[in-house]
């Protein structure tokens, strides 16, 4: 036959879902991995369909390939990436395209970019989420940088992709490393509902005292309404998951130490870094971080033990009102990650069509949900909103739920049940939409010790005090 359409570097269980996913839609696609056991098991997971190859050579990988090559990558961030493509640079030609489809970070991805150029080569950089099963079924793709190298891609990208009502839940993310950074933000925007559903759960189960069939009823309930999202249906599933070792269930039997990759960390640091308040996207962070504390929280436990609780009165209305606070915190999280995209796309020139990003998000990856319908249409209304609280058909649903979001953050506080995500979701919403902050004190202090001059509410200009004199 004559070259493979496409090229696959890195056959681990997303590459190779990735790779047969390609395969399944009728594109003819090699892949290479250094490891010998891995080219043997996409063998032999293939179907006589499939025009596939692997290959442990490298340079037979590049010559099956047809020109201008389109080859993925799906390898380990950082250093992995950068050593492939040491590898199969002196391989390729003037126009061949490179997509990484890892999650890099957006700046590797600029450097690359510039890097391949310099040869002649198209580098793209391209999120992918919906996890092992996505990547094999059909992922939420986020494609950036290289317009040329994208509408190469785009038949083979949209054909992979997830559906919603027969659309494909991929598009152009915007400029250079546009499509790292959505992901990035996307997996920002993951930890923080993820945070929060585990909150959700916390009051369920001691301030209500719900038993995991109890739990698996709530949240069906939850995942057959509003709050339809694929979050939601796993943490229904998993509270039916029976341990094989013991006769519980699994989640029971679970250590409460939560493991991180690093892109909530990124999102945190980039929103510091260009000024963007991104609360509980933080707390979610610092919150994964002080699960590993475990020693010492056992400690400290029992140092502080005799924590009282008092179980609602209405357990049936508790429930909803958990509901209602989790739905909320979860939209206010959104908020906060699609406001540092309109921030990020005016400060690296990006040009990310947040219309598109929260119709791409709708299907395929793991914050999927019916919520991004109504982001859809608020986006589709004002392309150039800066955050989706100011949107009017949003402020009713808010209005509808703030008084639950108060009334679970207070039942938490009175009882010391941690719930960082929803107090610092409710203390975000209260601070944004407050016309007047207490910051005048902090700028008054800032002039006061340090000379860093203050703003006035009544005229223009820049101005500083003498504060030592005032006693004088």
């Amino acid at each position: 036959m004559e070259g493979y359409s496409y090229g696959m570097v890195g056959l681990g269980v997303m590459g190779r879902n990735l790779l047969y996913n390609i395969a399944d839609n009728g594109f003819s696609i090699a892949g290479f991995d250094l490891d010998e056991e891995k080219v043997k098991d996409l063998h032999e997971g293939a179907n006589s369909k499939m025009k596939i190859k692997g290959t442990g050579s490298l340079e037979d990988f590049v010559s099956a390939l047809e020109t201008p090559r389109k080859i993925i990558l799906m390898v380990p961030a950082g250093k992995p990436v950068d050593a492939v493509l040491e590898s199969i640079k002196p391989l390729l030609s003037k126009g061949d395209i490179v997509i990484d489809a890892g999650n890099s970070y957006f700046e590797d991805t600029n450097r690359r970019i510039a890097d391949l150029a310099s040869n002649g080569l198209h580098f793209m950089g391209m999120g992918v989420s919906g996890g092992e099963k996505g990547a094999r079924t059909g992922p939420s793709i986020m494609p950036g940088g290289d317009l040329e190298a994208f509408h190469l891609l785009k038949p083979m990208l949209e054909a992979i992709s997830a559906k919603v009502d027969n659309e494909a839940c991929t598009a152009y993310m915007g400029k250079g490393s546009a499509g790292n950074y959505v992901k990035m933000v996307h997996n920002g925007i993951e930890y923080a509902i993820m945070q929060l559903i585990s909150e959700a759960y916390d009051l369920l189960k001691k301030g209500a005292n719900l038993n995991n069939d109890q739990l698996y009823e709530v949240f069906k309930e939850w995942n057959n309404g509003e709050m339809n999202s694929f979050l939601i249906e796993i943490t229904r599933d998993i509270f039916q998951q029976k341990d094989s070792l013991t006769e519980g269930y699994l989640v029971d039997q679970i250590l409460d130490k939560a493991g991180a990759k690093g892109t909530g960390k990124w999102t945190s640091e980039q929103a510091m870094e260009i000024g963007v308040s991104i609360p509980t996207i933080d707390i979610a962070v610092t919150s994964r971080i002080l699960s590993a504390y475990k020693e010492e929280r056992v400690q400290a436990s029992q140092l502080y033990s005799g924590k009282e609780m008092m179980s609602p009165e209405d357990i049936d209305g508790f429930i909803r009102e958990v509901g209602d606070a989790l739905y909320l915190a979860t939209l206010i999280s959104y908020a906060q990650g699609l406001a540092l995209l309109v921030k990020a796309s005016q400060e690296y020139g990006f040009e990310i069509p947040l219309k598109d990003v929260v119709k791409i998000w709708r299907g395929g990856c793991i914050i999927r949900s019916v919520l991004l319908e109504k982001f859809y249409s608020a986006y589709t209304r004002d392309p150039d909103l800066s955050n989706i609280l100011l949107d009017k058909d949003i402020s009713v649903i808010v209005k509808g739920k703030i008084a639950s979001l108060r009334k679970v953050a207070a039942f938490a506080v009175s009882n010391g049940i941690p719930s960082l995500g929803l107090q610092t979701a409710l203390g975000y919403f209260d601070a944004y939409t407050t016309e007047s902050l207490p910051v005048n004190l902090i700028q008054a202090q800032r002039d006061y010790f340090g000379a860093h001059t203050y703003q006035r509410i009544d005229r223009e200009g820049v101005f500083h005090t003498s504060w030592q004199n005032v006693n004088q």
